[in-house]
């Protein structure tokens, strides 16, 4: 479907609504309804419909993700099974925790940390990495956060003193002049991704439970390695490579790690250098399309997502607009950014990482961000649509059938959008927005 059948759309609702959610109601109360017909016409549904459609598909995913995991589990065995938030059993967790924070369903947050425990079994064998969404680091937050929820002091502290005992870990402050170790700097698996997860522990049990002190040296890193990135760059201030290439999308690249440093006290040099970033980016578009490259130099106009483009960037750019309000074009490229994913229409996909799900997630930032309902009506356009072509979408694209239900690539993502339209206001895109 184009972006205009959607929009002209959003104008006869924008007409018609008197303000008191009425839409079309989904037919009968069965998933296979939501999910399984035919398309059907674009529709902004009311909020109770996308409660409903979230938790019905938050149980698909917990019986397809979850419940094959625990018949084939026994004492001492060490089932294969992939225990990250990206792709993952984790995801699953966190999309049980999500929710628990709307239903306060409490079998919701059980379900949760049955999969944390099990997760972090096989995380210390087989999880190098420390990031939130690749790494030990989310099994730890998330075990800490949901133990906290049960009121299981001990668990808690038992899953955070694991996560700190990651933050004392060598190399996550080794600067380049150290080597660096060989950690990267990205937010899937790199530094970036590491801060994310202690941003995440003291947004919910408080400030300092991650102190400072750990996390200080970290940013310093990120910020030296960025430097020394581009010493050969006369324009950008910093740059990074991940596997040779320097990208500048969220996953593995530019947005993401700005987005992270975004949270953290700047120094005035480093704020020169963040917005430096940022403005070499607005200044690099693609003139055409008001787009953004996959990576340095790359001339290919083509992917509007999260990993990659112009959504991501939307929701980098809106940060920088909160954190710097004095610097307008940061509101306004944040704006423009929105502009292109709108007018790009709906992806292939339905996930977080590449689909129409993570690009909803630009339009309740902007929603956040300036308070113009117009937003919010977008980013329900595109809820709606994913309520009527969820299943025909991921049967188009079955490349990834190992990742139908996982949170980034697959329809655990729909259902933490749909979860997060019940209050637009408080919504945050899952392991990105703190």
């Amino acid at each position: 479907m184009s972006s205009s059948a959607v929009e002209s759309v959003a104008e006869q609702r924008i007409r018609s609504n008197d303000g008191d959610g009425a839409g079309e109601k989904i037919e009968n109360g069965e998933l296979h309804h939501l999910l399984s017909e035919p398309s059907a016409p674009t529709i902004y549904l009311p909020t109770e419909s996308f409660l409903r459609a979230a938790t019905l598909l938050k149980n698909q995913v917990v019986e397809a993700m979850w419940k094959g995991v625990v018949d084939v589990l026994a004492p001492g065995s060490s089932p294969v099974l992939d225990p990250t938030v990206y792709t993952g059993l984790l995801g699953t967790a966190f999309t049980c925790l999500k929710s628990y924070e709307v239903t306060r369903n409490h079998q919701d947050l059980l379900t949760c940390a049955e999969i944390i425990d099990t997760c972090a079994n096989v995380a210390r064998a087989t999880t190098r990495h420390v990031t939130f969404l690749c790494g030990r680091g989310g099994v730890y937050t998330l075990g800490a956060i949901v133990a906290n929820y049960r009121g299981d002091q001990s668990k808690r502290d038992f899953f955070l003193g694991l996560f700190l005992e990651l933050a004392e870990a060598r190399e996550l402050p080794a600067g380049p002049e150290e080597g660096g170790f060989g950690m990267s700097y990205d937010l899937l698996y790199g530094r970036a991704g590491f801060l994310w997860a202690a941003l995440f522990l003291n947004r919910y049990l408080g400030q300092g439970t991650v102190p400072d002190h750990l996390l200080s040296p970290i940013v310093a890193a990120i910020l030296a390695g960025g430097r020394v990135g581009a010493a050969d760059h006369e324009a950008c201030p910093l740059l990074y490579r991940f596997h040779g290439t320097r990208f500048w999308g969220a996953a593995n690249g530019l947005a993401g790690i700005l987005y992270v440093l975004l949270h953290f006290p700047l120094s005035e040099e480093d704020v020169k250098d963040v917005q430096g970033t940022l403005r070499y980016m607005m200044s690099n578009r693609f003139p055409n399309s008001g787009n953004y490259p996959c990576s340095e130099g790359n001339p290919r106009d083509k992917l509007v997502q999260w990993a990659h483009g112009a959504t991501g960037m939307a929701i980098t750019l809106a940060k920088a607009s909160q954190v710097f309000p004095k610097e307008r074009d940061f509101r306004e490229a944040a704006i423009e950014a929105g502009e292109v994913v709108w007018k790009s229409g709906l992806v292939k996909k339905v996930g977080l990482a590449d689909g129409v799900a993570g690009n909803a997630y630009a339009f309740l930032s902007l929603y956040r961000l300036t308070g113009d309902v117009l937003y919010e009506e977008r980013a329900k356009a595109f809820a709606s649509y994913l309520c009527h072509d969820a299943r025909d979408l991921m049967n188009m694209t079955r490349q990834e059938a190992e990742h139908d239900y996982s949170l980034f690539r697959g329809l655990a993502g729909p259902v933490c959008l749909w979860f997060d339209l019940v209050s637009p206001v408080d919504s945050r895109f899952p392991g990105y927005e703190i």
